[in-house]
Formats: structure tokens, C-alpha cells, sequence
């Protein structure tokens, strides 16, 4: 399984909710840039159909094209779904946090917060019922995830390098290159990651 299923419901913020935030941000970003649909299609690598159901708030992006539309526009993806913080600290409620990938057995990723980007850190935990995998094409050059187990075993791969992370220990990925997350055990395998994307 990819990440096909993408922006979903509870817990955290509703999909109508995530669906009307991601609308109105990138239309604000995209006018703020003064960029056409066309040339952040371009940039984006992002069909100009799937940017016009952004902005109407109709589509349902994956977690791969919000990180392509983020990236083109110099913003995180915190910005675009309304959960990056302003400079000051910030309360970010429980029902304000969205779910933005549910796997086919229930397993879900939730952002729980991140800062503006382009040099954005976000910070997601992740849960994966037995058996699901989620496939993540490349994120933008100088992108590092940084991942805790905190139960189970997480296969992770990327390129061409697979690794098995157990319960209690965390790992350091650069992942500018195509990777995957699996859970292959019989439990249920839970994991916090923090992405960072340094741009010099």
C-alpha cells in the first residue's frame, strides 16, 4: 500500500477542516508570489487539475503531492494544513492536529506540529497496524527525518538501503531519494519523526 489514502478524519483535525485550511493557504501563497496555476504546476511537478481542487477545497492530496506544493512555494507543509507555529510559543489543540495518511488496516500519520518553511521541522507520529507500508517519493535535497521507535520494529528503506529499527532505539535518514516505512511484525508498531529540510 502507498500512500494513496491521504488526507483523513479522527483522530485530529476533520478532513473538511484540513481540506478549507490547505484551500486557503496555497491560493493566499500562490497570489502572494504572484505565480499562475501553470507555472506552480510547473514548478510542482503537480497536475494544474489536482491545484484547481486544492483551492476549491475538493481535493484529497496525498501527503507526496502537499510536500511537492509546499516545496515549490518555499513553504512547510505545516503552513499549508494551519499547524505551523508563529514566532511566539503556541498552543496547537488536540482537535487542531490532522491526520493526513490512514493505512488500509487503520494505521495513521498525524502532524503534530512544525515551524514555517522553507527551512521547516516538522514533527509527526506515526502508528502502523501489521502489515501496512507507506511509499514516500523524494523529498526536496537536504531533507534528514529523524525517527524513534517507541513500540514494534519499523522497516525503513531508503535508496537502495534497508534497515529494522526495534522498540527504543531511532535512526537519521536523508531522505532527497525515494523511501518506504513498513511494519512487518505482528503488533502494532508505533514511531515519532521529525523531518527537517535545510536549505543552504
Amino acid at each position: 500500500m502507498t500512500n494513496k489514502v491521504n488526507i483523513m478524519t479522527a483522530p485530529g483535525a476533520d478532513a473538511q477542516f484540513i481540506s478549507q485550511a490547505v484551500a486557503t493557504k496555497l491560493k493566499a501563497y500562490r497570489k502572494d508570489q504572484k505565480l499562475s496555476l501553470d507555472e506552480l504546476s510547473r514548478r510542482a511537478g503537480v497536475s494544474k487539475g489536482m491545484l484547481v481542487e486544492m483551492e476549491k477545497g475538493i481535493a484529497n492530496p496525498s501527503i507526496a503531492i502537499l510536500c511537492k506544493v509546499a516545496a515549490a512555494l518555499g513553504v512547510s507543509v505545516a503552513d499549508v494544513v494551519n499547524v505551523a507555529s508563529p514566532p511566539a510559543v503556541h498552543l496547537i489543540e488536540g482537535k487542531d492536529i490532522p491526520t493526513l495518511w490512514t493505512g488500509p488496516e487503520g494505521g495513521t500519520a498525524r502532524l503534530l506540529a512544525g515551524t514555517s518553511g522553507p527551512n521547516m521541522i516538522e514533527m509527526w507520529r506515526w502508528e502502523m497496524r501489521p502489515g501496512e507500508i507507506f511509499k514516500a517519493l523524494s523529498h526536496p535535497n537536504g531533507t534528514y527525518e529523524l525517527l524513534h521507535v517507541e513500540q514494534g520494529k519499523l522497516r525503513i528503506e531508503v535508496g537502495e538501503t534497508e534497515l529494522v529499527v526495534p522498540a527504543g532505539s531511532s535512526t537519521v535518514a536523508r531522505t532527497d531519494v525515494p523511501h518506504l516505512y513498513a511494519n512487518d511484525g505482528e503488533s502494532r508498531l508505533i514511531f515519532t519523526m521529525t523531518v527537517v529540510e535545510l536549505h543552504q
